[in-house]
C-alpha cells in the first residue's frame, strides 16, 4: 500500500454540525484514507467522544477506515471497550483502526475521576490483553489486579482478522507494549528522527519474539495549513504543544503549504514512517473544507513521488 494519508481531528473544529458531514463526505469520496479522532473525555471545549464517533462515520461513510488517536485504555472497561470496537467493526465491514495508549500524565481525565496516573500502564497491558483475547473470540476468565472476568466473550466478532491493534509512544514499556500486542505504532511529538529511533527499537525488539508487524504500520501525525505560520489557528496550535513540551523543537509538527506538507511526508518516509495523521488548521468551517479539498486535490496525487524506507 505505500504511503497512506488520513485526517485528524482534536477539538470539533466546525461552528456548523452539518459542515462536519460535509467534510466526512468529501473525505469519503476524495481518496483520503481515514480519519482519527482524539481521545478527550473531560474538557471546557468541544471534543467528540472518540468511540460514538467512528461509529457516526461508520455509518455516514463508504470507504473510510476509522481510528481514535489514541484511546486511553486505562480509562475505561476493557470489556466495554473490547465490545464497541467488535461492533464498529463489524456493522462497517471492517474498517476500524483501534489505536490505545496510557494517556498522557497531564490529562485532566485522572484528576477529575480520582484515578491518578499510578499504575495506568500495568491497567493499560491487563486491558489490552483482555481486549485482545477478546476479540479472537476467547471466553476470558482473569482475577488481575485491576480487571475480574469470569466466562466474558462477545459476539459477533470483528470482520477484521486479526483486528489492527495500534500503539502510541515511544517510552520504554511503550515500546514493551507495542511488541507485545501491537500491529502497528503510532508516534506522538517525534521529529523524523526520533520517530525512526523509536522505529528501530520496536524493530529490534520484534526480532526477539515472536511477533511481526508490516514495515508500513508505523506512523505519525502532524499539522498542515495553507496561509502562513504566523497565522492566528497557527500560533495558537503550537503554544498548546509548547506548554506540553516545553524544552523540545515541535518545528516538524507545523507544515505550511502544500510542498512543505510533502517534504515533511517525505523526512518522515526516510525515516521508514508510512502513515499519516494530518490535523488542517482553519479558523472557519469554510477554511477547513478548503484546507482538506487542497490536500485531497494537490497533496494526495504526489504522494507516489515520495520513496518509502524499508529496511
Amino acid at each position: 500500500m505505500g504511503i497512506g494519508v488520513g485526517l485528524g481531528m482534536a477539538r470539533f473544529p466546525f461552528a456548523e454540525t452539518d459542515n462536519f458531514w460535509r467534510w466526512v463526505a468529501l473525505c469519503d469520496q476524495g481518496g483520503i484514507d481515514s480519519l482519527w479522532q482524539t481521545d478527550r473525555l473531560v474538557s471546557d471545549e468541544p471534543f467528540l467522544e472518540c468511540m460514538t464517533a467512528l461509529a457516526a462515520i461508520a455509518g455516514a461513510s463508504k470507504h473510510l477506515k476509522f481510528g481514535m488517536n489514541v484511546a486511553s485504555v486505562a480509562l475505561r472497561d476493557p470489556l466495554v471497550l473490547a465490545k464497541q470496537c467488535a461492533t464498529i467493526d463489524f456493522l462497517s465491514g471492517g474498517r476500524l483502526l483501534p489505536a490505545f495508549g496510557i494517556g498522557a500524565d497531564t490529562a485532566p481525565e485522572w484528576a477529575a475521576t480520582g484515578r491518578g496516573t499510578k499504575g495506568r500502564g500495568q491497567r493499560t497491558d491487563e486491558g489490552l490483553d483482555i481486549i485482545s483475547r477478546l476479540w479472537r473470540g476467547e471466553p476470558v476468565s482473569t482475577d488481575g489486579e485491576h480487571y475480574r472476568y469470569q466466562d466474558a466473550v462477545i459476539s459477533p466478532l470483528p470482520v477484521q482478522n486479526p483486528l489492527p491493534l495500534w500503539i502510541g509512544g515511544s517510552s520504554a514499556a511503550a515500546i514493551r507494549r507495542t511488541v507485545r500486542f501491537g500491529t502497528g505504532w503510532q508516534a506522538g511529538l517525534e521529529s523524523p528522527a526520533g520517530a525512526g529511533r523509536a522505529r528501530r527499537r520496536i524493530q529490534a525488539a520484534l526480532k526477539e519474539s515472536d511477533r511481526h508487524i508490516d514495515p508500513e504500520h508505523y506512523g505519525t501525525g502532524f499539522f498542515v495549513h495553507f496561509g502562513s505560520a504566523d497565522d492566528p489557528v497557527c500560533q495558537r496550535e503550537l503554544r498548546r504543544f509548547r506548554r506540553a513540551a516545553p524544552d523540545a523543537d515541535l518545528g516538524h509538527l507545523l507544515a505550511v503549504g502544500e510542498d512543505a506538507s510533502l517534504a515533511t511526508i517525505a523526512a518522515y518516509a526516510r525515516e521508514g514512517i508510512a502513515k499519516f495523521i494530518l490535523r488542517p488548521l482553519a479558523d472557519t468551517d469554510a477554511e477547513l473544507l478548503d484546507h482538506s479539498r487542497r490536500l485531497i486535490e494537490a497533496v494526495l496525487p504526489r504522494l507516489a513521488d515520495i520513496p518509502l524506507h524499508r529496511d
